[in-house]
């Protein structure tokens, strides 16, 4: 995932560009961007925030750079923002989204130009230059980035700064948002709507699937209205939102809420844990959710040790994520001994961690452990979102199983059944991954029940990596 800010201001901007795109530091832990435009033209920088926060990364160029306006992001791959020069125009650019023909893309601008790319990122064509190779390929920006948008496979939103204003395009199905914001002298675009507040904006509106605008200091102008489709992704408020985030009008912390009580409600009287936990960050507010309506009392039987430890997904390398998941988890050994725990976790992607956070509740004393994940199984990668490392379904806990029990090449008739809550198929996929796991019970969310705790149209929400369907 990656997440991204953009300032237009009658005064200069760039510390609130700074503060705006630190404040998306949760949906990105590899590469950082600002770049701004002032008198003195275009300004860009760069930094890997690998081991580093962005903040630290980036203080000295607050006191370097100068503009009115700017962009910036934070990303889990691509080096960005870039700054390019075409005969379309100078211009700054930065996308979050997951382009899947990428190859064919690259080829045809092989095949059809002389194009050339200076940009590099392991070893390939950076995504973001070539995005914006397509978008030259058209007469004005406008055009253009609507032509990117037909032609990818995929999803991508973008903000594209030129001299004269950001323009702000969100993904054609609007499976990621774009949020602005309004203060005196100013407009700010930003990922996650809580970005803002803190810096004196209020919200002006959210961007609708596919639309375009065009964003200076006194307006913000529509180019292209939006359409009527959406396919917002559904794990934006079960993993990757922050707490004070909303999307299409729904908060982040209270969804969560929500579906823990769902949880709950399912598990009636059928089990009769001493306490409820969540797994830091994210599984809090769900376990919260669930004490809530259940009665029985929420607590933190481990805690996150935040000072040093960053996100633990962010190496590359599988056995260093597993390492630093289980570093930065202190128990409690008082609230977890001789102890029937209720675990709620926002998901189940290999099963590693919370199978390390398990077993180490067993070492501690927990008599039982019960684990809920706040949405289904995660039964395909998400074509849309860089949501995991994953390079194969097959990593996937939930594959695997299905693999033992009906072998290779699983027709999609089978795997509907196994994403059906209502089969019996289901209930064994379950049951093998809660004996994998060493759970004493395990009930995932259903779909049904997540749609419901989102409340919004159903329609218009992805649940791809759930059920297959686009």
């Amino acid at each position: 995932m990656s997440g991204f800010f953009g300032v237009a201001s009658k005064d200069d901007c760039v510390l609130e560009l700074f503060y705006g795109v630190d404040y998306h530091s949760h949906l990105g832990t590899r590469r950082g961007g600002m770049a701004v435009y002032g008198e003195h033209g275009f300004d860009r920088a760069i930094h890997n925030i690998e081991n580093t926060p962005f903040r630290t990364k980036f203080d000295g160029d607050v006191g370097s750079m100068k503009g009115n306006m700017g962009i910036g992001c934070i990303s889990d791959y691509e080096p960005q923002p870039l700054l390019f020069s075409s005969r379309i125009g100078s211009f700054a650019l930065t996308f979050v989204g997951k382009i899947n023909n990428y190859d064919e893309l690259l080829q045809q601008l092989y095949d059809t130009t002389k194009v050339h790319f200076q940009e590099m990122t392991n070893g390939t064509v950076n995504v973001t230059e070539l995005i914006a190779a397509l978008i030259c390929e058209k007469d004005n920006f406008v055009e253009g980035i609507q032509y990117v948008q037909g032609l990818i496979d995929g999803s991508m939103t973008l903000l594209l700064m030129t001299k004269d204003g950001i323009y702000a395009a969100r993904d054609k199905m609007g499976r990621t948002p774009v949020e602005i914001g309004r203060k005196e002298g100013s407009y700010c675009i930003s990922f996650e709507s809580h970005a803002y507040i803190n810096l004196g904006y209020e919200d002006y509106k959210e961007l609708g699937p596919g639309e375009i605008v065009f964003v200076t200091a006194d307006e913000v102008k529509t180019l292209v209205e939006p359409g009527k489709k959406m396919k917002i992704c559904s794990f934006l408020w079960v993993y990757y939102g922050y707490p004070t985030a909303s999307y299409e009008g729904v908060n982040v912390e209270e969804m969560r809420y929500r579906c823990g009580s769902m949880l709950a409600k399912r598990d009636g009287d059928s089990v009769h844990p001493d306490i409820v936990a969540g797994v830091p960050d994210s599984g809090i507010a769900h376990a919260i959710g669930y004490a809530n309506e259940s009665g029985i009392p929420y607590a933190r039987p481990f805690i996150k040790y935040t000072p040093t430890w960053p996100r633990s997904f962010m190496p590359t390398n599988q056995n260093q994520r597993n390492l630093i998941a289980k570093m930065k988890l202190i128990p409690v050994r008082a609230l977890i001994k001789d102890k029937k725990l209720l675990l709620i976790d926002d998901s189940i992607v290999r099963g590693t961690q919370l199978r390390e956070t398990t077993e180490f509740l067993y070492r501690s004393g927990a008599k039982e452990v019960h684990v809920r994940p706040a949405c289904p199984p995660i039964m395909y990668g998400c074509k849309y979102l860089n949501f995991s490392r994953s390079k194969s379904e097959m990593e996937l806990i939930a594959r695997q199983v299905i693999e033992k029990r009906e072998g290779p090449n699983c027709p999609q008739e089978v795997l509907d059944e196994y994403a059906d809550p209502h089969t019996e198929k289901y209930e064994q996929m379950v049951q093998d991954i809660c004996e994998m796991q060493n759970f004493t019970t395990l009930r995932y969310h259903r779909l049904d029940d997540l749609l419901e705790s989102i409340g919004i149209d159903p329609c218009n929400v992805c649940t791809y990596c759930f059920n297959g369907k686009e």
